[in-house]
């Protein structure tokens, strides 16, 4: 039995950019996470989100979401792909522009949001528009609330013709009529409701708003079903593009059946002779829960095939099959299938090393899963191909990681064009260089150091028809830096010590890495002196010790400090010298009234006109200039204006005393003492005199 997924099968564009968005804001955590309205039409996914920290909220809910945001509280809320009543979106954008704590993600598809347009700007007096869709629709709903004047709604042909030919369409006979189309409605019904309008309303205005995706969709289900003994379509019975995709088909096949998931498939009964099956499915159905029903579909296949006899089975080229190991040679693998015709798969078909050995990888009795290439009757022999199955397997988890938004790990295996090629379960995936988190300027060496390590990433695009896939290094960085960011900040408080290197200067401050998150070092906060730019004091790349003065969680800034009391110059000051006490001071600066002194970096002293000599001068440069360093007295020392005052003249006037003092203290040694009880001492005298 033949089972084959259509290639349009599962989430379209609008939904996998919602979903995405969910799980991004789900990944960052930031406050309480909402979608207003169901974000999808599949039970199983949103329980998934639930199950992560998402709720669903209504129109009502919406005034104590502003009430919330208004009082600080951190609020996302996503609008679902079909779209919203205007009104009430325009409520959350509006408290959005007020309150920074409240996030709207408007995921509304860009095909709804069109027609939405439309609706605008083609109704209003004089004019009627039409929409052919189902009205209890939410797309539907949003897309009618944007009228500005007469719209009406049907639901298919057979009503647009009931109302256009009956009384009530009178009153429009003169109007300018606008049709437009849900972007999910059936392509045929469609139409047909253009050839009724365009019967009555020559003049009208036609506007083709199917999205393309869903016309290919509905167009290969059609091809498929034709086809098919019997098709499955996956999806919910709540969904609009669901319903018709099995209406489509029920009427091309008459086995077809429509279920939500492969546990919904209990009460599935294929019909009998059923060669081929084909699985489409919804738009809101994600591509894991098709492989799922797939797997289903085959073991129950499979179940069946052994109650048939093992001799009845035939293979054909492109048949997948399964086989138990008889043989292993360096060169190939034989298997048993089950029928008369033995397997042999070579080595270059069972894996891309040409080093590896196929004694180590497999044993007799393993099972092997492979892809009938030829068959040779006359032989018994079918050729195999194992890598081609275990390719589409790949590319498959490919797909469902980019559904889920997981991160995967591979090796970068070469630098080409324009970025880097990684491999991923085998799957050679593009990682453009602006998204492998080398900085734009490094050079292409940079991206070539990259070949050969190992790598984590986030898939960004799948494009299913040529199975290619896109990845980023920096979507992952990104996130790990969030967490980080998170992490710390769940920690941080006022007054804690960080030590981290400079990241950059600016012309107000310094920038500091914490850890994952930068705080800045104000200019005034790097020195107790005065200093024009943060490079007199600090460098890129030094690493130096900080503490939190400030934070300020809602902006995330962080306010840092360097200068501490330790390296306070007054302190410094008041270590090294009291009153009285001489300094070695270094002249910095001449003023008309005295001069200005650095007793240590950053402290200065002034040394008053009268204080520099020990006569009087005119100006101060008369004995000094900027850049000597000369010896003065700390005379006084003004603690509330951390003044000093210094004297040079003190020191002038100390040496002089002394010096006066030692003259006098010489003259007293050496002279005579005369006295009357010593006549001979006037006689030396009277002789010395004579001398």
């Amino acid at each position: 039995m033949k089972i084959q997924i259509a290639k349009h099968a599962g989430f379209c564009f609008g939904v996998r950019r919602a979903t995405h968005a969910a799980q991004e804001a789900l990944a960052r955590g930031e406050g309480a996470i909402y979608t207003l309205g169901r974000l999808i039409h599949n039970d199983g996914y949103i329980a998934k989100l639930r199950s992560l920290g998402m709720e669903e909220i209504g129109p009502e809910d919406i005034d104590g979401i502003c009430r919330r945001a208004a009082a600080g509280e951190k609020i996302t809320v996503i609008i679902r792909a079909h779209g919203e009543i205007q009104a009430h979106l325009s409520r959350l954008l509006a408290c959005a522009d007020v309150h920074e704590t409240l996030t709207v993600l408007d995921c509304t598809c860009p095909y709804v949001t069109k027609v939405r347009k439309i609706a605008a700007e083609h109704s209003g007096p004089g004019k009627l528009f039409i929409l052919i869709g189902a009205a209890d629709h939410p797309e539907v709903r949003g897309i009618m609330s944007c009228c500005r004047g007469e719209g009406l709604v049907f639901d298919g042909a057979a009503a647009l013709e009931e109302w256009i030919f009956s009384p009530k369409a009178e009153k429009y006979r003169d109007f300018q009529i606008s049709a437009a189309a849900q972007t999910t409605q059936n392509l045929s019904q469609w139409k047909k409701c253009l050839e009724i309008i365009k019967k009555v309303y020559t003049n009208a205005l036609i506007f083709d708003t199917i999205c393309n995706v869903t016309e290919e969709r509905q167009t290969e289900a059609e091809q498929l079903a034709a086809s098919s003994d019997a098709v499955v379509v996956i999806g919910s019975r709540g969904s609009s593009n669901t319903v018709k995709l099995y209406e489509i088909c029920k009427k091309r096949c008459h086995e077809t059946y429509l279920c939500e998931n492969a546990d919904s498939m209990g009460d599935l009964v294929l019909p009998p002779r059923c060669n081929t099956i084909s699985i489409t499915a919804g738009a809101s159905t994600p591509f894991s829960v098709i492989q799922e029903v797939k797997q289903t579909m085959s073991e129950q296949t499979e179940n069946f095939a052994e109650l048939l006899e093992q001799t009845m089975k035939t293979l054909n080229p492109g048949d997948i099959v399964v086989g138990v190991v008889t043989s292993v040679s360096p060169n190939e693998i034989t298997l048993d299938l089950g029928t008369k015709t033995t397997g042999v798969i070579v080595h270059d078909k069972l894996t891309d090393d040409p080093s590896a050995k196929l004694e180590e990888m497999f044993k007799i009795g393993d099972e092997v899963k492979a892809k009938v290439i030829k068959i040779s009757d006359v032989e018994g022999i079918a050729t195999l191909d194992k890598l081609k199955v275990d390719a589409e397997q790949n590319w498959n988890d490919i797909v469902a990681k980019y559904e889920s938004g997981e991160t995967v790990e591979g090796k970068i295996v070469s630098c080409v064009k324009g970025g880097l090629i990684i491999s991923i379960h085998s799957v050679r995936v593009f990682i453009p260089a602006s998204l492998s988190g080398v900085p734009k300027n490094a050079g292409p060496e940079a991206l070539q150091a990259l070949v050969g390590t190992t790598q984590k990433v986030k898939i960004i695009e799948i494009k299913e028809d040529r199975k290619r896939a896109f990845a980023s290094i920096r979507a992952v960085q990104a996130e790990e830096r969030r967490k980080r960011e998170q992490a710390f900040w769940d920690q941080v408080e006022v007054g804690q010590i960080y030590e981290g290197p400079v990241k950059s200067l600016t012309s107000y401050g310094a920038f500091v890495d914490l850890g994952g998150v930068d705080g800045m070092v104000h200019t005034s906060e790097l020195s107790w002196r005065r200093i024009r730019h943060p490079s007199e004091v600090v460098s890129p790349g030094d690493v130096i010790k900080v503490y939190v003065k400030g934070l300020d969680r809602e902006k995330g800034r962080i306010s840092l400090g360097y200068k501490t009391e330790d390296t306070d110059p007054w302190h410094i000051f008041h270590e090294k010298y009291s009153v009285g006490d001489t300094a070695s001071v270094k002249i910095v600066s001449l003023m008309p009234f005295g001069a200005f002194a650095e007793v240590v970096p950053g402290a200065d002293g002034l040394i008053h006109i009268s204080q520099i000599a020990d006569h009087k001068i005119e100006t101060p440069a008369e004995v000094l200039k900027v850049g000597d360093v000369v010896d003065a007295k700390i005379i006084a020392v003004d603690e509330e204006n951390r003044k000093i005052s210094l004297s040079i003249r003190a020191l002038l006037e100390e040496k002089k005393a002394a010096e006066e003092q030692g003259d006098a203290a010489e003259l007293e040694e050496s002279a005579v003492v005369y006295s009357t009880d010593n006549p001979q001492s006037y006689a030396d005298a009277d002789t010395g005199d004579a001398e």
